[in-house]
């Protein structure tokens, strides 16, 4: 790339990105006033230096505007930020994932885009995410979080290995006017700037309170009822999950929570999907499925305990983890699942031969890594819709999944849901949405949940849920 494609942040488009804008634009234009439809363009270039999509994008956000960020920044620093919107792609019901896949795939196909030449994520994309059920998210918590919801944004950064790259998107009419749509985008880059993400107050006036919907007593019993169920040979196993809220003196502020998330938890997925005036946020472990080119990964994460501050304590635990029964059964239930959704549309599967254990900031769990080389094109949604939900979070069989909201009594919404991102080669990654929280001004909403086997103890559950509580609770507290 030319020294005049590296534009400075704050300095709008240059010349040559401008030009090239102006040229898909012309053509956009014409198809547009030919046919009567609109017409996406999109236009990529790497900036000078490397920034932090997340503060730049929490930064320039406006009330009410949907905002993206999508980082694992022990992963060569990756992170995903995308600001506002150019057109949403949503859905309800058992087929959403194909609904949604075929709408991204046609927008696709008509767009005038730049070709992929950056770090993933580069370039044209959508972004977002889907409930955990088919028609979750009805309850009036989660307004604003569609059953299947991908936003194109206006904007998109994406970092990588110190590079990082900008994306504008523009949706054009036949009665719209070039020099119009080049002069908006020119204006929406120059005022991005580079800036912090917000901290916590470390000393807000008044005081939290938490407190759960549900006593941790019908958590228990849920637990013990699922128990009965697979010692009755109804099922393998069963997700469980909890929700506890926060009610803060003052709105929480969806920036600093991310960045206390992001700080404490490198290794992890860490989130944010902004809709309306609420923000679903979280820090997660588990990758559901990342596609590049032919080749899937994904990971079966089940079994899980405590860390400790004393490495040979926490080394203890971690080996206690591998030679536990019920949670190498946990996993291995995960895996075998995963392995058989991917195989009948694989040349190849391989899962690791044995559970490894994976760190993250307070707990430990069982992970499985699994590979596939793809016989069949399929797109990382249309993997998402193959593997989700996976036992990790749902049930085995997946028949037992009706028996989850019945025995928790709570609307999951987008809480162990897929969120990520796709581009326009069907490229993408989506992890699990789990250690998250929903905040809406004063209340943020928090969720946990365990996985029950035929051994599970509901006071041992309970404990468990509480220490993946853990990982919000802190960054909304201070």
């Amino acid at each position: 790339m030319s020294s005049k494609t590296r534009t400075p942040l704050q300095g709008g488009l240059a010349a040559d990105v401008r030009r090239r804008l102006e040229r898909r634009l012309g053509s956009a234009l014409r198809r547009a006033r030919s046919d009567g439809r609109t017409v996406l363009v999109s236009a990529s270039w790497p900036l000078t230096g490397s920034h932090d999509p997340s503060a730049i994008v929490a930064g320039a956000r406006r009330p009410g505007q949907p905002w993206f960020c999508f980082e694992q920044p022990d992963r060569d620093g990756f992170a995903l930020a995308a600001l506002g919107c150019v057109t949403e792609l949503r859905a309800a019901g058992a087929d959403r994932f194909a609904r949604v896949s075929a709408q991204w795939r046609e927008l696709v196909a008509r767009a005038e885009a730049d070709s992929a030449s950056g770090p993933p994520g580069s370039g044209l994309t959508a972004v977002g995410g889907f409930a955990f059920a088919p028609d979750g998210g009805a309850a009036p918590a989660w307004d604003g979080f569609a059953a299947a919801s991908l936003i194109v944004p206006e904007l998109t950064l994406v970092r990588r290995a110190g590079q990082t790259w900008l994306t504008v998107n523009a949706e054009v009419a036949g009665d719209d006017l070039a020099e119009d749509v080049v002069d908006r985008l020119e204006r929406r880059v120059a005022g991005l700037r580079a800036a912090a993400l917000p901290l916590l107050d470390p000393a807000p006036t008044g005081r939290h309170a938490v407190a759960s919907p549900m006593p941790p007593a019908h958590f228990e019993a849920a637990v013990a009822g699922a128990v009965k169920r697979i010692r009755g040979g109804e099922m393998e196993k069963i997700v469980l999950a909890r929700e506890v809220e926060v009610h803060a003196p003052n709105n929480h502020d969806a920036a600093a929570v991310f960045g206390v998330l992001r700080e404490a938890n490198a290794s992890s997925f860490v989130f944010a999907v902004g809709r309306g005036d609420a923000t679903f946020v979280g820090a997660t472990p588990e990758l559901l499925v990342r596609r590049e080119g032919q080749r899937a990964t994904t990971v079966a994460l089940a079994g899980s305990t405590r860390r400790s501050a004393d490495p040979a304590v926490d080394d203890h635990l971690g080996e206690a983890l591998l030679r536990s029964e019920k949670d190498r059964e946990e996993n291995a239930i995960v895996a075998r699942r995963i392995a058989r959704a991917l195989r009948p549309h694989s040349v190849w599967v391989t899962a690791a031969p044995e559970p490894v254990v994976v760190r993250v900031a307070n707990i430990q769990h069982l992970a499985c890594p699994i590979r596939a080389q793809l016989a069949t094109p399929l797109g990382a949604i249309e993997l998402v819709a193959q593997l989700h939900p996976t036992p990790a979070v749902g049930a085995e069989p997946s028949s037992a999944l009706g028996l989850i909201p019945a025995l928790e009594g709570l609307d999951r919404g987008w809480y162990a849901g897929p969120v990520g991102w796709t581009d326009g080669g069907g490229d993408g990654e989506f992890c699990v949405a789990l250690r998250s929280a929903l905040l809406r001004g004063r209340i943020a909403r928090c969720y946990a949940g365990c996985g029950i086997v035929a051994d599970s103890e509901p006071a041992a559950e309970l404990a468990e849920s509480e220490l993946k509580l853990g990982v919000m609770l802190p960054a909304l507290v201070g």
